[in-house]
């Protein structure tokens, strides 16, 4: 994630993929303590559970749901200011936000213009940063967090719906389709700070598991009501990875990337960015490039320079405080940051030390979520009769599909790598994403056949690791997530390896109970070779959050798996 207090990476205490929030200690603590004192009383630290797992479960979905007009739900405990709350400039605030205003303590101020596309408004420009507003509940990650994550609320979606909670369900949907409508695309988190990214892009996977569920909607005509107004909001979405900015090279791939450049905004002091300077000059045979010889303290000339070869010295005290030996950051660096955030995979070593190169890569990943997304797209235009359209979205797809082919799957490895269109070689190291096509239904049988045949890179006791190539970091191995599992599983699932699901199903279910039983939570991110909650990082953001939104969600997928009740349409599309 970031670094908003500026703790080192050694020492940061904010979690991966939400590329940002910072910690205030005492805060965090109380909230911690609050949180393990609430879930404690779930779980009997004995033997574990599947029973009390799922209690947590139940319980856990009202603690992390969140509303807007409550005022808890508008506070920043990030933050020592005032709270902020942005409305849209085109969008007339209800009623019951202003009242709000006074009620909470609040201030709501209206963004500056509007957004047609992520960019359009540079959050530095802005008076304050503040959450931006969302008019229906949803669902956070964690108790720490006030606002709703981009890639989280697919797999909490998941576990909504599997526990018939679908109002919730369909809420947070509407939301993301509201993101899309007045943001510019879903984003990394309705914060102002993330105007300028996405992150990867489960729009329309979101929107199946709220059309297949036959509670969501009163009737058909309903159904297709909502349908003819949420395509085109996921057609505009789908836009924001078609633009320049977003391909890698000529493959006709997209890539990560964010469209602000320098250091994160909220990042709110320059302790990560130094340490990621110390990490590199103690390791010099692996820095890729990222330092510039610089001053601490340069005159106007060199400032000038530093805007171009590394950031605004000027404009961003963070930025002037970036520096270490003699040494700044490069502009490319801090793109590559930037969009190592947007990727989800903050932090990694695949895309480079700290993912500084993750803009570098038409990632696998990505790709087969947008060719996925592109199959849906064209299946939405078909029940809505627009042929032609669905024409365009099944071309587009087969385009893709075809590039990955050429670009992604490495037969001499037997699974997909990631390629570096700038250096034009594929990735040196085998990541975990090489089971997305899998998911994304865009694999011929053979080749799932030879990514099912690698698992043994990445099966441990506890479930499925990132990669075999430990670095410290948190999203590299010995450490799994549910969200990779899931894919994972779901894809092997689908091409009919069902002892492989069915088998790191349990294992991964089995270090949840297990974890649970240890201390009475649920937590974002495992330790697969210790099948525990035991996650020690040294590179990156060191906290186990608790909570935890897509934990849950992916537990209730797997037992699914587990007991076979996942139903044939479910496992046709992932």
């Amino acid at each position: 994630m970031n670094n908003e207090l500026g703790t080192t990476p050694q020492s940061l205490n904010s979690p991966h993929r939400h590329s940002g929030e910072a910690r205030i200690g005492i805060v965090r603590t109380a909230y911690l303590s609050l949180l393990l004192t609430t879930f404690v009383a779930t779980a009997s630290a004995a033997q574990p559970d599947p029973a009390k797992t799922r209690d947590y479960i139940d319980k856990a979905w009202s603690t992390l749901t969140r509303s807007q007009d409550e005022c808890k739900s508008l506070l920043d405990p990030k933050i020592r200011t005032r709270p902020v709350l942005y409305v849209p400039a085109q969008f007339t605030a209800p009623q019951d936000l202003l009242q709000a205003q006074k009620r909470c303590n609040i201030d709501v101020h209206t963004l500056p213009r509007t957004i047609e596309q992520l960019g359009d408004v540079d959050a530095t420009k802005l008076p304050v940063q503040g959450l931006l507003y969302l008019p229906h509940p949803y669902v956070v990650p964690g108790g720490f967090f006030n606002e709703m994550y981009g890639w989280d609320s697919y797999f909490i979606l998941l576990g909504l719906v599997a526990d018939h909670r679908t109002e919730l369900a369909r809420s947070m949907v509407d939301n993301a389709l509201f993101e899309v409508q007045y943001y510019g695309g879903v984003l990394n988190a309705n914060r102002t700070y993330y105007l300028s990214r996405s992150q990867p892009p489960f729009l329309t996977r979101m929107m199946v598991s709220v059309l297949n569920d036959p509670a969501a909607f009163h009737n058909a005509d309903e159904k297709r009501d909502w349908l003819e107004k949420a395509y085109p909001l996921a057609v505009r979405n789908h836009d924001i990875w078609t633009r320049p900015e977003h391909l890698a090279g000529n493959t006709g791939l997209a890539r990560y990337y964010d469209f602000g450049a320098g250091p994160v905004l909220e990042a709110q002091t320059s302790e990560y960015y130094r340490g990621v300077i110390k990490w590199l000059l103690a390791h010099p045979t692996e820095n890729p490039g990222y330092l510039l010889k610089a001053g601490e303290h340069p005159d106007a000339a060199e400032s000038d320079r530093l805007k171009t070869e590394s950031c605004d010295v000027q404009a961003s005290k963070v930025c002037a405080g970036n520096w270490l030996g003699g040494y700044r950051l490069t502009a490319d660096y801090y793109h590559g940051d930037r969009a190592m955030r947007e990727s989800g995979f903050d932090t990694n070593f695949h895309y480079g030390p700290f993912g500084g190169s993750t803009h570098h890569y038409a990632d696998v990943s990505l790709n087969s979520l947008l060719y996925r997304y592109e199959m849906d797209l064209h299946d939405f235009a078909q029940q809505l009769g627009k042929t032609a359209d669905a024409e365009h979205w099944a071309q587009s797809a087969a385009a893709r599909k075809e590039a990955m082919n050429k670009y992604l799957w490495r037969p001499e490895f037997g699974m997909y790598r990631d390629y570096d269109a700038v250096a034009g070689k594929p990735s040196d190291a085998p990541y975990l994403s090489t089971f997305y096509p899998l998911w994304a239904s865009a694999a011929s049988p053979q080749q799932a056949a030879s990514v099912r045949d690698k698992l043994s890179i990445f099966e441990l006791s506890g479930g499925l690791a990132m990669d075999n190539k430990p670095s410290g970091a948190q999203w590299n191995a010995p450490f799994g997530w549910a969200p990779t599992n899931w894919l994972a599983v779901a894809g092997l699932d689908a091409y009919g390896f069902h002892d492989d699901a069915h088998r790191i199903a349990g294992k991964f279910n089995a270090t949840i109970d297990r974890s649970l039983a240890a201390d009475g939570t649920i937590r974002e991110k495992y330790n697969m070779a210790s099948g525990n909650a035991d996650v020690k990082v040294s590179a990156g953001y060191t906290a186990n959050v608790i909570g935890f939104g897509w934990t849950n969600g992916v537990y209730l997928m797997m037992d699914e798996i587990l007991s076979g009740t996942k139903s044939p349409k479910s496992a046709s599309t992932p």
